[in-house]
């Protein structure tokens, strides 16, 4: 949300709305188009170019009419259709040159092709990718040579999918030639192709003098940053430049439940932060309003560089433009129009835009500061409130309003806490701002004070993450909203039917005593009877993506966990929702990523007593990523092998493969993989890590009669095809988990195992379909839980 001041009007006049019909209706064209496709959009224009036509032919005959409103909504009727025919038009152009058939043919043949691009953005590493290093860098064809030698000519986007180190340092404007693989993107935008590589790219000359000084700043933040705690560290240079690198997922996801994403990244408030600090200055130093423009204006397309033009900082940067030239005029901004122009500017030139939820964030965040906000700190400065703090209480009331359906569509929730917490962050959002920016701006010349600068910008810095964190984990803080543009439909229709129905005195009271009643009924239930971990539940799958992460509850507060997942943030989210501060054994079955990638969350704010691992180290790289992970708490790190007991309070844990280590096999890792049996509250838990049939054949030849047999079955290897049937017949469970990744490309899980567990009356449940799964005991028996996943995310 962008903090820009309010702009002061008289209550009665009413809000200058003239381009606005042409921005939505641009803006709107533009997203339709790029999920329908060119020929669709070229009709839909064409058809509005001809309506549009009549309607003003009409319009002009009627000038001469006394009638106002006439001529006022017909003009209104005339923008928005001008706005589809110049959406159409512009998105149905570029779709058509993403679309060209000879760029479009090789990537649905996965042909193998050599590019030459330029490099649109900074690289960013993709988590969660089940390949450790993966780069996601967006970038601009030049030319290609397909297989056959022959070249094609065309300026179009392609998202490029590196392994290579050497992709790391690149900076925007690089020109570069690379080998790889194409594929056909997802859709939705106005990207061509994907390309896939694994070797590094060969790079031609450098970036222009802009970037190279802008990288040079952006990694001299870093390194000042680098001395700073995690959270505080990690989130400076993300507010201040938009890198993220550094950010931890805990921190991420406190603000995504407290409504406060915005401030992850630099977004338009930063903008204004800066160049407002620079105006300032200006006006303190008595400079004319030239001079003033000019300056700012350097300002602006500084650090616009400095930061990447994100949606959301070109929309400012271009309302800023448009100011400073009023500015400069000497005539008062309008900032309506000033909106309405920038969206239809961007969208015009950029259709992608229009797909893009930070932008739509940032324009309705803007909108509802202008619209909404003046109206309602008038009403609270008549009524008695203070100037400054009626100001405080209607900005972030007021871009949260006008942002919450986008952002319940996206997570499907809605958060209770935003707009306090937004409240509480605003005093810390412009001193972090300037003094990250001083501090990039002084490292090149003087690390230390760049150092210096950055430890006083972690204090505030520290203030938004302790706002965030607490917000997260108030009981009640967020709602479950239904996701997707069905969700969001629905809480706008809810939005204005309030902002319509509050007009009226009598019924602005009956909302309020209403609101209050139902934030005081539902507080209890959700205090008391949160619905996870469901009562008497003895084992949770955590949806954690393409991996494993099981918990084992021990005491209240306490559990043992097996396994990490991919990544740390779910993980650590996983353990949260449970409510587990303790953790006095982590075992590891083995050392893939998707099993170990995580271990640092499952440390973050713990205490965790013991690592258990087996005796196996291959893959050595997950090995010492646990082995580190172990030192870093103080965890004792032991080993263990089959026939090992390991109690822990009330989980009893017993080893029982592998029964001797395996080689040869189709996968050695995975093949040596510890497969325990845990007793919880009498009911047996089998946890096959990702065996597969040799070591499972292996177990069943070597076990006791009975052995193997449980009640609930973490499926192995999230429920490949290599399974042994005669293990599956010695475990013979009521329960099956499945944790796996959605939209995984190894086929998991299988099918057919899916069909024969179900044949044999096994109850399944998958995480990437179900969220978080438990098995629960009950009077009755066995019983299944399932969290869900939040539509719009995927685990």
């Amino acid at each position: 949300m962008a903090n820009t001041p309010l702009v002061g009007r008289a209550r009665s006049e009413p809000p200058d709305l003239r381009l606005a019909g042409l921005a939505v209706a641009a803006w709107l064209t533009a997203l339709a188009g790029l999920h329908l496709g060119s020929r669709t959009t070229l009709l839909v224009a064409g058809a509005a170019t001809g309506l549009t036509a009549i309607g003003a032919v009409h319009l002009l005959g009627r000038l001469g009419s006394p009638r106002a409103v006439v001529r006022r909504y017909g003009w209104v009727a005339v923008a928005v259709g001008l706005g589809v025919v110049c959406g159409g038009a512009a998105t149905a152009a570029r779709l058509a040159v993403r679309d060209a058939p000879a760029i479009r043919t090789l990537a649905e043949q996965r042909a193998p092709i050599t590019a030459d691009l330029v490099v649109r953005d900074d690289p960013r590493p993709i988590r969660s990718a089940g390949r450790p290093g993966m780069l996601l860098v967006s970038s601009e064809l030049v030319r290609l040579t397909g297989p056959d030698g022959r070249r094609i000519h065309a300026s179009v986007r392609l998202l490029v999918l590196a392994t290579d180190p050497a992709w790391r340092g690149l900076l925007p404007g690089q020109r570069l030639t690379v080998d790889g693989r194409l594929g056909v993107p997802r859709g939705g935008d106005l990207t061509a192709a994907v390309l896939s590589t694994n070797g590094p790219p060969q790079r031609h000359g450098a970036p222009s003098w802009a970037q190279r000084a802008a990288g040079t700043l952006r990694t001299g933040l870093q390194r000042a940053c680098a001395p700073l705690p995690d959270d505080p560290g990690g989130l400076l240079p993300g507010l201040v430049v938009g890198d993220t690198s550094r950010l931890p997922q805990a921190v991420e996801a406190d603000f995504q439940a407290t409504g406060m994403t915005h401030l992850n990244a630099v977004s338009g408030s930063n903008v204004a932060i800066v160049v407002g600090a620079v105006l300032l200055l200006a006006r303190w130093s008595r400079a004319g309003p030239w001079l003033a423009a000019a300056l700012c204006a350097v300002a602006l397309v500084g650090f616009v560089i400095l930061v990447r033009p994100s949606p959301s900082v070109v929309r400012a940067a271009t309302m800023g433009a448009i100011g400073l030239a009023a500015l400069a005029a000497g005539r008062p901004r309008a900032a309506l129009p000033a909106l309405a122009a920038a969206v239809t500017v961007l969208v015009l030139v950029d259709p992608e835009l229009a797909g893009d939820p930070g932008f739509a964030l940032s324009v309705l965040a803007t909108g509802g500061l202008l619209l909404l906000a003046p109206r309602w700190r008038d009403g609270l400065r008549r009524r008695g409130v203070p100037p400054g703090l009626a100001e405080a209480l209607a900005v972030p009331a007021a871009a949260q309003l006008a942002c919450g359906p986008v952002v319940a569509g996206i997570s499907g929730t809605v958060s209770l806490v935003a707009v306090p917490a937004n409240l509480l962050a605003v005093p810390a959002i412009a001193p972090a701002t300037v003094l990250g920016v001083l501090a990039a701006l002084v490292s090149p010349i003087w690390p230390a004070g760049a150092e210096f600068v950055a430890w006083l910008a972690s204090w505030p810095a520290w203030w938004l993450v302790v706002i965030a964190r607490q917000g997260a984990r108030l009981p009640g803080g967020t709602l479950p909203w239904p996701g997707g543009v069905p969700g969001a439909l629905l809480l706008t229709g809810l939005t204005v039917a309030l902002l319509i129905a509050v007009r009226r005195p009598p019924v602005r009271r009956l909302v309020a005593v209403v609101g209050v009643a139902a934030v005081l009924g539902a507080l209890p239930v959700r205090l008391v009877a949160a619905g996870w971990p469901p009562a008497g539940w003895v084992v949770v799958a955590c949806a954690v993506g393409q991996g494993d992460a099981l918990v084992l509850p021990v005491d209240p507060g306490r559990a043992v966990v097996v396994d990490a997942g991919p990544e740390p943030g779910a993980v650590d989210g996983c353990l949260r929702r449970l409510g587990i501060r303790e953790v006095p054994l982590l075992v590891i079955s083995h050392f893939h990523a998707d099993h170990v990638g995580g271990v640092a969350g499952v440390f973050r704010g713990r205490r965790v007593g013991a690592v258990l691992t087996p005796s196996s180290t291959d893959p050595e790289s997950g090995r010492d990523l646990v082995r580190a992970a172990a030192n870093g708490g103080r965890a004792a790190l032991l080993t263990t092998a089959a026939g090992a007991r390991h109690p822990v309070g009330g989980v009893d844990l017993l080893v029982l493969g592998p029964p001797y280590p395996l080689a040869g096999t189709r996968s050695d890792p995975n093949n040596n993989s510890l497969v325990l049996r845990a007793t919880v509250a009498g009911v047996r838990i089998l946890l096959a890590g990702d065996a597969e049939t040799e070591e499972q054949h292996a177990m069943v030849a070597r076990a006791a009669p009975g052995q193997l047999l449980a009640d609930v079955l973490k499926v192995a290897h999230h429920g490949s095809a290599y399974q042994d049937q005669g293990f599956l017949d010695a475990v013979r469970p009521t329960v099956a988990l499945v944790p796996v990744g959605t939209g995984n490309t190894y086929g998991h899980p299988s099918p057919g195992l899916l069909a024969q567990l179900g044949r044999g009356g096994v109850r399944v449940l998958r995480t990437d379909t179900d969220g978080d799964v438990a098995a629960v005991r009950t009077g009755d028996g066995l019983a299944v839980a399932r969290r869900g996943v939040p539509a719009g995310r995927q685990p």
